[in-house]
């Protein structure tokens, strides 16, 4: 027999039974596009953690203050903390970094006339611009003058003014505002950020105030949540932390083998272990969406098993007629592959188009890979292949005059 002949029969047999033929390619179709869905939801989230980083500058450290430990219990003492100090040792010998960004923080009650909220009030330096990778909308930010001064000027998110019930984050620039009962001036409006911060919170929902004017009129420490440093470039990013640590340890008097009371982070780190998450959740999701492609493939087995024995006359003719083992067992394999690859170009298009629609309804970051077309339509046939062999294999080794005989 023809190879084009046993192509055309095993068609014909699927197209003589439509609706059973339908049915038994829906789990294929489900378990190809959840795969598809669920990978690009996947690399979708490790393409926003990317971005997100990288727009925060990839040269950039952070470093936070730490706990020292003994005999495993974590112990506070006056040198568990960063200070201002220890910014300004930073800029004097700083060596493959520049641009010391000093912060610190508190959650306090702003108010605009008769309306008030609580905001995230961050005492910050002129340069945090520049270090952070924000922008203003409006306005302008205030001058390392101000903050020698330590003036009452404010930088705002625009966050803050929608959460007074304001239409608009321009309505608070050039007024004033309370901030715990002292009264600043706004003279800036940041961009925003749309999207949270790596270390949680709306970065569009903050203040920004001269370090010096929070130090002594608003927060009264001088203990630092942050200081936030730019390495030379990516390549000195490890002779960066190299100096940085040696002038903290100097700062805060550690020697020997005392471990850092403080942590360093850098853009990467974070890149990496969110990457390493997200990819994770990912091999998860896809692995529970591939079980519908086995339950899929042991379907149409069942189903190839019934329609051998529903075609046990037809073999035992066809075996009469001249037909080798090795035609039939082609037969039923094409029949049970084709299955797989339709009902696996139907779940590609689902699932592409559902991660289209996720994105657009639900503004979720999605991202269709062709790597993950490729495998799911790669392991639908497969999965043709390999549940499709043992029916083929049962309907090639028929006796054909026992099949005959069969009613």
């Amino acid at each position: 027999m023809l190879f084009g002949e046993i192509i055309s029969v095993a068609l014909g047999a699927l197209r003589a039974n439509k609706l059973r033929s339908a049915l038994t390619m829906l789990g294929i179709v489900i378990g190809v596009a959840a795969v598809i869905a669920m990978v690009a939801l996947g690399t979708g989230a490790q393409t926003a953690v990317a971005d997100r980083i990288a727009s925060l500058g990839t040269t950039l450290l952070t470093i936070n203050p730490g706990q020292q430990r003994g005999m495993g219990v974590a112990i506070q003492d006056q040198q568990v903390k960063l200070t201002l100090k220890d910014a300004a040792a930073l800029e004097e010998r700083a060596e493959d970094f520049h641009s010391v960004q000093p912060e610190m923080g508190r959650s306090l009650q702003v108010t605009w006339q008769n309306k008030n909220t609580n905001v995230q009030i961050t005492g910050t330096t002129s340069n945090y611009l520049e270090v952070r990778k924000y922008k203003l909308a409006a306005g302008r930010m205030f001058t390392r003058q101000e903050n020698q001064a330590m003036q009452r000027v404010a930088v705002v998110g625009p966050a803050v003014a929608i959460n007074m019930g304001l239409q608009s984050s321009d309505a608070l620039l050039d007024d004033n505002i309370r901030i715990r009962g002292v009264q600043f001036k706004v003279v800036g409006v940041l961009e925003s950020k749309g999207q949270a911060s790596m270390m949680g919170g709306n970065p569009d929902e903050q203040i920004l105030i001269p370090i010096n004017t929070a130090r002594f009129r608003v927060i009264g420490t001088d203990r630092l949540r942050s200081i936030a440093v730019l390495a030379e470039n990516e390549d000195r990013i490890p002779q960066a932390m190299a100096s940085i640590q040696k002038i903290l340890r100097r700062e805060h008097r550690l020697t020997g083998a005392r471990p850092d009371d403080f942590q360093m982070r850098s853009q990467a780190d974070f890149l990496n272990t969110l990457g390493e998450t997200t990819a994770v959740f990912t091999y998860l999701l896809s692995g529970i969406a591939a079980v519908s492609l086995l339950v899929g493939g042991i379907g149409i087995m069942n189903i190839m098993l019934v329609s051998v024995t529903e075609r046990t006359r037809e073999i035992g003719i066809r075996k009469a007629l001249g037909a080798t083992r090795s035609a039939i067992l082609l037969q039923f394999l094409i029949e049970a592959v084709v299955l797989c690859c339709l009902g696996g170009i139907i779940g590609i298009l689902l699932g592409t188009g559902g991660a289209a629609l996720l994105s657009s309804l639900a503004n979720w970051n999605t991202k269709v890979s062709p790597s993950a077309i490729g495998l799911a339509f790669a392991f639908s046939a497969a999965v043709g292949l390999i549940f499709g062999v043992w029916p083929a294999r049962r309907a090639a080794t028929l006796d054909p005059i026992v099949a005959l005989r069969y009613e």
